[in-house]
């Protein structure tokens, strides 16, 4: 169930927006196994001047096609879990003609008790997992 946020620089086609989107989506199922309908994500784009990604003295430079994200999930995954899904996201975004060096990865953990899917209720902690009755 990520929450996963995307930015990115205007520019790219419907088409192509989609296709980061479910790029992503699709890393996540493959590395961690969710539900195909744990689909949550918030794709904006920004007029050019409004996105600052440089190296961070890694030593290379990024270009306008940076893919900002930031994942937001819950705790508990290993560091080779995460590198892993950092490479398979970096993988399916090559695909689509993003480079390495453009594709940046921010990762935030919390608790289930930070979720709340609707109804005014963190449902993975009350253990209301169906829509409420009236």
């Amino acid at each position: 169930m990520p929450l996963v946020r995307i930015d990115v620089n205007q520019g790219r086609t419907p088409e192509q927006l989609r296709a980061l989107s479910r790029g992503i989506h699709d890393a996540i199922l493959a590395e961690y196994g969710i539900p195909e309908r744990d689909y949550f994500h918030v794709l904006t784009e920004h007029p050019q001047g409004q996105i600052f990604a440089q190296d961070a003295g890694l030593g290379f430079e990024r270009t306008p096609d940076v893919v900002m994200i930031q994942i937001f999930t819950q705790g508990g995954r290993g560091r080779e879990s995460k590198q892993s899904l950092f490479a398979a996201i970096a993988g399916k975004l090559a695909a689509m003609g993003v480079g390495g060096e453009d594709v940046f990865i921010g990762y935030v953990e919390n608790s289930a008790e930070d979720w709340s899917f609707g109804f005014g209720r963190a449902q993975y902690v009350t253990g209301e997992l169906v829509v409420p009755k009236k």
